[in-house]
């Protein structure tokens, strides 16, 4: 009895190092590979144009709200377009950088 027990550890813990094994080398394939297909870049492109569309596109909201409601010298709509896309862009550059060195 004592035998089958030491018996079923010792293949469990086998079946464990063999799993922690496998996992351990396609992580090394993948780190040696890191290649990325097509369609990755794709849908990273498309990340980059909507994180600068969407913060533009709310600036240009507000800003013609602020012209209407109040009206002067200074061009709300274009000076928040401008914070819109520069706010867009440190956006985009996140979470590129964030992609490229993921893990």
């Amino acid at each position: 009895m004592v035998d089958d027990e030491r018996r079923r550890r010792r293949d469990h813990e086998e079946s464990l190092g063999d799993m922690v094994e496998r996992k351990a080398a396609r992580r090394m394939r993948k780190l040696r590979e890191d290649e990325r297909p097509v369609w990755f870049w794709f849908g990273m492109f498309g990340l980059v144009g909507w994180t600068v569309a969407i913060p533009t596109l709310i600036g240009v909201a507000i800003g013609i709200w602020l012209d209407r409601a109040f009206p002067g010298k200074v061009s709300w709509t274009l000076n928040l377009l401008i914070v819109g896309v520069i706010l867009g862009c440190i956006n985009a550059w996140y979470w590129v950088k964030k992609e490229l060195h993921r893990d």
